[in-house]
């Protein structure tokens, strides 16, 4: 091979390979390489007039160096013929000395010489492709007057045949059309992809073959195929969300381009280039599987981690149950029965006694102290929205749903489920609810996929729900199912002697906020306090505290309680002077339920409402309640 420049010596039987070839006699520029070295070892003569470089600085450069600032391109072609053993590339511009890079097109081919592993290329200049392969047959074809038909079948044919080679190496799938459709020439690569000979499809209505079924099977018409209409509009169409149909009736994914053949500017038939995309699928859509996983979990943690600051900020804020009162005692012994066991628990007691307090410590002293502990407000939860936020529901289920959202069993999964005024929720909610409680199983609204949740539930109530069960308007059945461990927690005028802790414990955190120093309190505004009735319980002493330490000015504190009437003699010291006998406790506990006894048989048993026991003698009815509980009463035998 005359034309041929030795750099690197690999053996007579390659070089003579490459002779019986005759491609040293193609307009083509030749270069064989190492790729694992990017050294050159021979290069045609139409090498060096393809680049204008001189043989010598030719036989010095590096494969790299004649495609500068393509490295990823070249990379990708390279992996791809040593993989699939040949490769096609338009995406290359070959260096050209004193000139802007050439685009080229290369047909890449794997082969062995010896222990050398090599790669064959041959480069064309697109631009002469364009001009020579074409337009001077088709001026040719012209002048000989043959019909349309056989100048493009000439066309095909001599193209075909001419470039042989090339078509035999490319690894994308090539075939022709006329403008009737009919296939022209079919390369292996396209035989290979496609399931069909070149003798079974050569003469066949391309688009009814392979292209005649969108990919969930509805009919594709050809007016809107986009490869006839490159031989219709006379513009290249690129397509790369298609499928092609193989022969045994499957299909693969595939992008393609459709380029016209023009005749004296007139569109005759296009050239279809075309590769199988189907991994490339399967990789993107594990990909987006993969971010959307990634941005659930990132949802996830983001509430999670607010979950976890809001307990964080009510840790710091409460503390660990205050108070030394026998009910406080009765209450933390509770705690450390159930917290460690999955059992759940039903709190009940008025607003402000600290229910979701005694939840949290369940909480903190449980296996599940690791997880959040996620609070939902039952009662501030609309109709509507009742299974979006319980169980989260998928982007487009209904309007307004402009994204994925968790729903807070998903959310508490492995943690507990705190649900504040249980007893707030709708009948028909509440099956729901009841469902996901024994099953440990949800689907996600607009999703149809069962999930499995492992929670442990804790709830409160301030309303009687065993009375809310007796009036039909709360289900047995999840009643008994929330309270498996039932905890009372009482109201602060029934805890008396914790009022001097709280008022300490109060005065700390609102001086720690507010960050100004520790104030006193007189022993007087202490029995003050003790004194009132506390409707608010808890949360309104944490607030006449902090409103008294905002005006205290650095004095003692001196609060500022409603005009309220005062306690029974019991809440007073026993030292103060009084005009009235002195009773103890039992004394007082008697006197209370044989009172409570005379209004329930005046008011015919009845507890709430307009004319009951409880207007009758001054209190809230859950108030009522709770005393006729702890007495034992029940107030059904008054009624007539």
């Amino acid at each position: 091979m005359s034309d041929v420049t030795h750099t690197y010596e690999f053996g007579d039987l390659a070089i003579q390979a490459l002779l019986d070839t005759g491609l040293d006699s193609s307009e083509a520029a030749c270069l064989i390489c190492d790729p694992k070295t990017n050294r050159i070892y021979h290069f045609s003569q139409a090498m060096t007039a393809l680049t204008g470089l001189e043989k010598s600085q030719l036989s010095r450069s590096k494969v790299t160096e004649l495609f500068p600032g393509q490295l990823p391109d070249l990379l990708e072609m390279t992996q791809a013929c040593l993989e699939q053993g040949s490769t096609w590339s338009v995406q290359l511009s070959l260096i050209q000395k004193k000139a802007d890079p050439k685009p080229v097109e290369i047909f890449a081919s794997k082969f062995h010489a010896q222990t050398l592993e090599l790669i064959f290329l041959l480069i064309f200049d697109l631009r002469q492709l364009k001009g020579r392969r074409y337009e001077s047959e088709f001026d040719e074809l012209i002048r000989t007057d043959q019909p349309q038909s056989k100048h493009l079948e000439s066309i095909f044919r001599n193209l075909e045949s001419g470039n042989r080679l090339i078509l035999d190496a490319a690894g994308e799938g090539i075939y022709g059309v006329d403008a009737e459709g009919k296939t022209s020439f079919v390369n292996p690569a396209a035989e290979r992809m496609l399931g069909w000979t070149a003798e079974e499809l050569v003469g066949r209505v391309m688009h009814t073959t392979i292209h005649h079924s969108h990919e969930d099977g509805t009919p594709y018409s050809l007016k809107c195929c986009p490869i006839y209409a490159a031989f219709q509009d006379g513009d290249v169409h690129r397509v790369d969300n298609e499928v092609f149909w193989r022969k045994d009736g499957s299909s693969f994914a595939v992008e393609y381009t459709s380029t016209p053949i023009l005749n004296g500017g007139k569109p005759i038939g296009a050239v279809t280039v075309f590769r199988d995309i189907s991994e490339r699928r399967k990789t993107e859509q594990s990909l987006k599987v993969a971010l959307e996983q990634v941005e659930q979990l990132k949802e996830r943690l983001e509430l999670e981690n607010a979950y976890l600051q809001a307990e964080l900020s009510e840790e710091t804020k409460h503390g660990e149950i205050v108070g030394t009162s026998s009910a406080v005692k009765r209450i933390l012994r509770q705690v450390e029965l159930v917290a460690p066991t999955d059992a759940n628990v039903l709190i009940t007691g008025e607003s402000g006694t600290g229910k979701e307090l005694i939840a949290r410590a369940i909480h903190r002293s449980s296996s599940r102290k690791a997880r959040p502990l996620v609070r939902v407000n039952c009662g501030a939860i609309p109709r509507e929205l009742f299974e979006s936020e319980f169980f989260g529901h998928k982007k487009g289920a209904f309007t307004g749903a402009v994204a994925e959202r968790i729903g807070k069993f998903e959310l508490a999964d492995g943690g507990t489920l705190f649900l504040d005024d249980v007893g707030a929720l709708p009948l028909e909610h509440q099956a729901k609810l009841l469902r996901v409680l024994q099953e440990q199983e949800f689907e996600r609204l607009g999703e149809g996929k069962i999930r499995t949740v492992d929670i442990r539930i804790i709830a409160a109530s301030n309303e009687n729900l065993e009375q809310k069960v007796q009036a039909k308007k709360f289900r047995e059945d999840l009643f008994f199912r929330l309270s498996v461990f039932p905890i009372d927690s009482p109201p602060l005028r029934e805890r008396l002697d914790d009022i001097p802790h709280l008022i300490t414990h109060f005065i700390q955190l609102s001086c720690n906020r507010l960050n100004i120093p520790s104030q006193s309190v007189s022993l007087g505004e202490v029995e003050r306090l003790k004194a009132y009735r506390w409707p608010g319980n808890m949360i309104e002493l944490e607030n006449v505290i902090e409103r008294a330490v905002i005006v205290s000015g650095g004095s003692k504190l001196r609060f500022d309680l409603p005009v309220e009437e005062p306690l029974p003699e019991k809440s007073k010291s026993v030292s103060k002077k009084s005009d009235h006998a002195v009773h103890t406790e039992d004394e007082l506990v008697a006197i209370e339920k044989a009172n409570i006894l005379s209004v329930l048989k005046l008011t015919q048993g009845k507890v709430s409402g307009r004319g009951g026991a409880a207007e009758t003698l001054g209190i809230k009815p859950t108030t009522l309640y709770s005393r006729l509980k702890r007495y034992g009463i029940d107030a059904r035998q008054f009624k007539t």
